[in-house]
């Protein structure tokens, strides 16, 4: 018994190390792991959910490149071109709506090809980010697919916010979760940062890895900065100063980077197309940079005013005599200066109006007549 024991926990572990990460999550190593082939029986569809930056992408890269490598010559191989994104029988979603999955980006890249056999592989493998966004129409047509799809196909599907997958299109999928990582976990792997300064920017990305880094960075510290400042600025009662606009700049010009970067994929990939599609192809992608670099602006925006609200939750914490709960951890100074004499339930009622700003960016308002109104509001409530 012993033997066997043995045996079936080398195995277990074995698979384990073919999806980096997956240690830090018990309950998808409890789903994928005894899924694995060759000895594992994987199910057609899996809803990865959890907070950004946990590591769902990496895992589900790792995974796809396990399934695809079932039966070949050399795995390796299979794993670097499932890497670099090459592989013909992987398929790789990303929304290219402003802030939804569109049918465009459902209709042929999944539908369609999932019901063609595979290439080379004898499995294919579409992975979809951010399945909370699909609007009904695109979740209308992968809804056969997910209820009745060819025996070699699997569907990945990625979202950082279950609650809002549609029931139709969640209860069809097997459930793996992505717990957030430990600040601890998260502050050890941003090498090169001061520990004070590294714990405090895990503290504010919430177990998002990804976030903590960006924070971590220079173009980070200038946008938690900012953020900053517009409380503060607040504080102080200068907010005549326009303090918003380093947000705003730090927003767009993340939006810029992300849409060069779209800039030189796409023209990348335009040497590959017939001559006869190159001009349709070249105004979809355009159409598909714009909404990107929208999409990346937004976010940005959203990080800057979060750490905006946290900087108001901090100084709440230390107002009420709970200094060691802040996760500015390496602004306690000017945290303590901030606090002082101030009234508790009138920065509560700040926490409110930073977390309405950024529930609005999500209706289309105007980013800049938002943020400074609401720069507006709290200089009126919170000014000395």
């Amino acid at each position: 018994m012993s033997v066997v024991a043995g045996s079936s926990d080398q195995h277990q572990a074995d698979a384990a190390a073919r999806l980096p990460g997956i240690d830090a999550h018990p309950h998808a190593r409890a789903v994928l792991v005894p899924a694995l082939p060759p000895q594992g029986d994987p199910s057609h569809a899996y809803l990865f959910h959890g907070p950004s930056g946990t590591g769902k992408r990496t895992v589900a890269r790792a995974f796809a490149a396990a399934l695809l490598a079932e039966g070949a010559s050399d795995p390796a191989a299979v794993a670097e071109r499932v890497r670099r994104g090459s592989h013909p029988d992987l398929t790789w979603v990303t929304p290219s709506g402003a802030a939804e999955v569109l049918v465009a980006d459902i209709e042929e890249p999944v539908v369609a090809a999932a019901s063609r056999t595979p290439f080379e592989s004898t499995r294919r493998v579409f992975v979809i980010e951010a399945v909370d966004t699909m609007n009904d129409q695109a979740a209308n047509r992968m809804l056969k697919t997910l209820e009745e799809p060819p025996a070699f196909a699997h569907l990945l599907l990625l979202t950082d916010r279950r609650e809002d997958v549609l029931p139709t299109i969640a209860s069809r999928c097997q459930h793996v979760r992505f717990d957030p990582l430990p600040p601890g976990r998260i502050a050890a792997g941003l090498e090169g940062v001061d520990p004070e300064r590294a714990q405090a920017c895990a503290r504010l990305a919430f177990g998002d890895a990804r976030a903590a880094a960006w924070l971590a960075s220079e173009d980070g510290a200038a946008l938690r900065a900012s953020a900053e400042g517009l409380v503060r600025s607040a504080l102080a009662g200068t907010a005549g100063g326009r303090p918003w606009t380093g947000l705003l700049e730090g927003a767009r010009a993340a939006g810029a980077r992300a849409g060069e970067e779209a800039q030189e994929r796409l023209a990348d990939e335009l040497e590959l197309v017939p001559g006869k599609e190159r001009r349709r192809y070249e105004r979809e992608g355009l159409d598909a940079r714009r909404r990107g670099e929208r999409r990346v602006r937004t976010q940005t925006l959203d990080l800057g005013l979060r750490v905006a609200e946290l900087w108001l939750r901090d100084l709440l914490c230390v107002s009420e005599g709970a200094a060691e709960l802040v996760y500015a951890v390496d602004r306690r100074g000017e945290l303590e200066d901030d606090a002082r004499a101030r009234d508790g339930a009138r920065l509560a009622e700040g926490i409110e109006l930073v977390a309405e700003t950024r529930l609005s960016l999500s209706l289309n308002v105007s980013e800049e007549l938002a943020v400074e109104a609401l720069a507006y509001r709290l200089e009126a409530l919170l000014a000395a």
